[in-house]
Formats: C-alpha cells, sequence, structure tokens
C-alpha cells in the first residue's frame, strides 16, 4: 500500500516545489518510503505535530490542507459565526500553513480572520474568543527542535479542541483523500472574495489591556528599576512580551540579539525549550554581562517562560516549572490581599503531575487548589465551569510545571506574555523591599518544606516506539509496584479509572510513597517519549536529591 501511495505522490504534480526532490531522492528505498507513507500522521486533541517533509506521515501542504477540510467539515455542522481564527509561530513554513489552512477553509465558504504576522498561541486563543469564532488554528510544533512542525485546533471558547470535536474532525479527515480531497482556493483569492480577512488592531490592543489589567501591583514597575534580560528564542515572543511590559513601565530590557528575531531553524539552540539550559545559555551570559536582575526566555510560540534568578551573591539559577509556579501563586495570593482585590473563595488550578508545595501554600491563603490532568485544556475546562456558573472571576491562577501559566480568563491556554509580566513584577517588587525571587523562595521552602521535583524522560524513537512505551505501561498495570528503592508504595492511582479518580481516563500512574514522597509515570502525548516525575522532600536540598537519585536508580531498569 504505501508503495503505491509514494507512487501518486511521485507522479503527481507538487505545488510545493521542495517536496519533489525529496520524493525523487528516496526512490527505490524501502525503508524512507516506508517511513514517510505507512501511516499518516494522527490528528488527536493536540492536533497534528511531525516532522516537515513528503508523505502522509509529515507535515506538508497536503496533510495541512487535508486537516483543514476534516476541520471545515466539523465547523459548517456548528452554526455561529462560521469564522476561524488563524495564527502562526517562526517555523519553517509556518507562514506558508497558515495561507494554506486559510485557503481551504475560504473555499468551504468558511470567514477566516488571520494574524498579519506571527502571534502567539495566546494571540490565537484570544482572537478566537474575541470573534466568536467556531474554530481556531496554531500552527506551530512548540518547543519541539526545527525539523518539526504542526497544527494545534481550537474549540470556539478558545481552548484546545475537545477530545468529541477531534474525533469528528479525524473522521472527517481519514474521508479526505490527502492529495486532491481538499477544496482549496489561493490566499488571493479568499481575501478579494472578503472571506479572508486580518486580525484587527482593535483585537490586538484588547488582549495587551486584558494582560495588563492582571497586574496585582499596578504601578509598581515604573519606579522598581528592575533590569531584565529577555530571549524570544528565534519565536513569536519579541512584540508581544515587549509591548506589555514596556506598558507596564519596565524599559530596561536587554534582547538577546542571536534569539531576537524569527528563524524557524534555531541555530543557536538545537531545541528551542526554556526548559533546557541550552537554550537559556546565551541569555545567561547576557545576564551576567549586564548584571540583570532576572533573565526570562520564551518558547516559539510564545506559551511557555522560563527563567534564571539573581542570587544574593551574584550568580544566576534556573528556575524550574514548578517553582516559578509556587512563586506566582504565593505572590498573587499575598498581593491581592494586600490589594483588597483577592475574590472570595478564590480558586487556583494545577496539573495532577505538579509539585504537592503549591496545595500547601493555597491552603496557607484559604485559597481552593484544583488538580486537573495534564494538558492546559483541562485548567480551560476549570475557567469554562466557573464561567458557566458565573463565578469566572474566582479564578486566579493556573499552572502547570512544564512552564505553562495563566492568570485571568481573557484565554483559555497557556500564556508566556502574561507569565513574562508577572514574573517581572513580581521581580521588580521584591527588590523594591530589599528582597529577591531567591530569598522569598528560600522563605517558602522554610516555611512548608525543602520540596524536590524532577522530571526524567526516557525516548521510544522510531515507529516501534509507541508499542514500546504501551507494553511497558501494561506491565506496570499487571505487575504492581510495590515498593521503590526499599521504600513502600502505600498507594497506587490509575488515572485509566475515572470511577475512581473523579477525573476523564487518562494513561497515568501515580504512586504515593510511605515517607510522603510521590512518583508519578506517564507517557506524554506529543512526543515519543515517557516521563518521570518524582517529588521528594528533605532537610535540605542535598538530602532531597539523594532520594530521588536512589528512586530514578531503581526504576531505571523498567524503562529499558
Amino acid at each position: 500500500m504505501y508503495q503505491e501511495e509514494y507512487k501518486r505522490w511521485l507522479e503527481a504534480d507538487m505545488e510545493d516545489a521542495d517536496l519533489s526532490p525529496e520524493l525523487a531522492r528516496i526512490e527505490g528505498n524501502d525503508e524512507e518510503i516506508k517511513d514517510r507513507f505507512a501511516v499518516a500522521l494522527k490528528f488527536g486533541t493536540a492536533g497534528l505535530r511531525g516532522v516537515l517533509g513528503a508523505g502522509t506521515n509529515r507535515m506538508n501542504i497536503y496533510v495541512v490542507r487535508q486537516a483543514t477540510q476534516g476541520l471545515a467539515n466539523w465547523v459548517k455542522t456548528q452554526g455561529g459565526t462560521q469564522t476561524v481564527a488563524i495564527s502562526y509561530d517562526s517555523r519553517l513554513k509556518s507562514d506558508v500553513f497558515a495561507k494554506t489552512a486559510a485557503g481551504v477553509l475560504a473555499a468551504n465558504g468558511i470567514n477566516v480572520r488571520i494574524y498579519d504576522a506571527l502571534m502567539p498561541v495566546p494571540a490565537l486563543s484570544f482572537a478566537t474568543r474575541y470573534y466568536n469564532c467556531n474554530a481556531g488554528v496554531m500552527v506551530t510544533a512548540s518547543h519541539n527542535p526545527a525539523k518539526y512542525n504542526g497544527y494545534k485546533a481550537y474549540g470556539p471558547d478558545g481552548c484546545q479542541m475537545t477530545d468529541d470535536a477531534a474525533a469528528i474532525v479525524y473522521a472527517e479527515i481519514q474521508k479526505t483523500d490527502v492529495l486532491t480531497g481538499a477544496k482549496y482556493i489561493s490566499f488571493a483569492e479568499g481575501v478579494e472574495k472578503g472571506l479572508i480577512r486580518f486580525v484587527g488592531d482593535d483585537c490586538k490592543k484588547a488582549l495587551y489591556e486584558a494582560i495588563e489589567s492582571r497586574q496585582v501591583r499596578p504601578g509598581l514597575c515604573k519606579t522598581a528599576g528592575l533590569k531584565l534580560v529577555y530571549s524570544p528564542l528565534n519565536g513569536s515572543g519579541l512584540v508581544p512580551v515587549t509591548q506589555v511590559l514596556k506598558d507596564i513601565g519596565i524599559t530596561d530590557i536587554t534582547i538577546v540579539q542571536e534569539q531576537e528575531y524569527p528563524n524557524g531553524y534555531f541555530t543557536t539552540c538545537s531545541y528551542p525549550n526554556p526548559e533546557i539550559f541550552a537554550a537559556l545559555e546565551l541569555g545567561l551570559n547576557l545576564a551576567k554581562e549586564t548584571d540583570a536582575d532576572l533573565m526570562l526566555a520564551t518558547d516559539p510560540d510564545a506559551d511557555r517562560v522560563g527563567i534564571a534568578m539573581k542570587c544574593p551573591d551574584g550568580s544566576y539559577e534556573l528556575v524550574s516549572g514548578n517553582e516559578v509556579g509556587v512563586l506566582l501563586l504565593d505572590y498573587i495570593c499575598a498581593g491581592r490581599i494586600e490589594k483588597g482585590t483577592m475574590p472570595e473563595k478564590a480558586v487556583a488550578v494545577k496539573s495532577i503531575v505538579s509539585t504537592p508545595l503549591a496545595d500547601a501554600v493555597a491552603e496557607h491563603y484559604g485559597v481552593e487548589l484544583r488538580s486537573v490532568l495534564t494538558g492546559f485544556k483541562w485548567i480551560g475546562d476549570q475557567i469554562a465551569q466557573l464561567e458557566e456558573a458565573g463565578e469566572v472571576d474566582r479564578f486566579i491562577f493556573g499552572f502547570e510545571e512544564s512552564y505553562g501559566y495563566l492568570a485571568g480568563p481573557y484565554v483559555r491556554d497557556k500564556d508566556a506574555v502574561i507569565g513574562s509580566m508577572l514574573i517581572c513584577e513580581m521581580a521588580a517588587y521584591y527588590r523594591s523591599i530589599g528582597s529577591s525571587l531567591k530569598q522569598r523562595l528560600e522563605e517558602i521552602y522554610a516555611q512548608y518544606g525543602r520540596y524536590l521535583n524532577k522530571v526524567d524522560s526516557f525516548e521510544f524513537p522510531g515507529l516501534s516506539g509507541m508499542d514500546k512505551m504501551a507494553s511497558i505501561m501494561e506491565n506496570l498495570r499487571k505487575n504492581p509496584l510495590t515498593e521503590v528503592a526499599g521504600i513502600k508504595v502505600a498507594s497506587v492511582t490509575d488515572y485509566t479509572k475515572p470511577e475512581e479518580t473523579g477525573l476523564p481516563s487518562a494513561n497515568v500512574l501515580i504512586y504515593k510513597l510511605e515517607d510522603g514522597e510521590t512518583v508519578i509515570v506517564r507517557p506524554s502525548g506529543t512526543e515519543p517519549k515517557i516521563k518521570i516525575y518524582y517529588t521528594t522532600l528533605g532537610k535540605d536540598l542535598e538530602e532531597a536529591q539523594a532520594k530521588k537519585d536512589k528512586f530514578a536508580e531503581a526504576l531505571k531498569p523498567i524503562m529499558a
């Protein structure tokens, strides 16, 4: 079958000039042909994600057209405004794919609102809500290496598409021939017909106003004198992040020159992910040179932000997503109580794999902390439930340990723009009272205990990778762990059992150990990886780290 499909592509008149040479180059190479054509990229709740190239198992204009035709078929059953919002980041072909999607939607008689330049995930979520759209499309592969691109689909609430809607779209995609099945007109024709329009300045202005209205201590940054180094990691954060920071009074911003402008090759770091040191290295060096108070970096689609803080001894320390989440929760709670802006019965939300330290902090401030499945759409879902009950103002903050933060209901996905604003405001505040982020973090540990949260990732590449991951998870269920490194397992929660968890089914196992530690095993939803999350407690960092190392060593054979 895959050889036939390959021949069909080889003989077709490829509109993308990059595809024909690739198809010619692999002629006679069964392995290469199989890799590109044996399967199709699967459309899930995170949409599509894959390596750029020719074939059904690659990201290209034909796969994008097919996916968009599936989306269009669903939109046409939804009534409403018959409008879809589109944004894209700096990845290779992102703009091409965005305009391709717009052409398919317009050919189906669906209105399009597309940004006139690259803009991040939160901007797409906002535009989807602002224009009362039926759906939204964000062309991005988030923080994957440069050879990837992807296509995220959003529902009318600006949240990533629900499982049910994604299943319908996927069924429609499967009915659509990848090369010939999608209706399509050129972007220019769509504009001429009035079906494709750019997102207006009114929408952009409203987004910035919504973000800036969530300041905890408005006006503080104008006088605090915060010195910042910022890297957009060659992505879409540059314009919105610097705009918002300047608006709130942070003007001493040094941009990492090599990572300032959009560049889908990400030549300065192979993996443009603010979770890893290599992505922040240039910024860290610049922070040392300029003696900055803070260094921050946003990923290519600017939904996640990572930071390095200056310590009292002049060194810089990377701060984990869990630590930033806890610092922000603590800052927002304390600040809003002080300013009298804390809502009654305030609600914060975190993912089940994020640090239990947040539970302790929330309890201290009398805030209800809800734990949801991994994936920011579940945090969005909690906001939607509050909105339906007419209580959306109760939501003050949501976070995931993977560097995603949101404060406010104006969008329904993680937002590195508001994350950057609040982190800078928080750093400016501590600076203004003679303290620092580092000092506040140490105070939190002194108050609640020395929590350590670490994640180990195990990769399973190739076509057999998913099977290997499935068999590991199956084995863990058939032969449950009774101890980890000599510490007894007190309880196991299997999230494939909604009747036990009260949450939708998810492929996650949580082991609570007898001495209060936690080990979580979870396959990634977007990459061929199994992640193990550790929470350990110690009298100091060394003790907590030693426990983590012991657990990791004991669990390594299971992942072999």
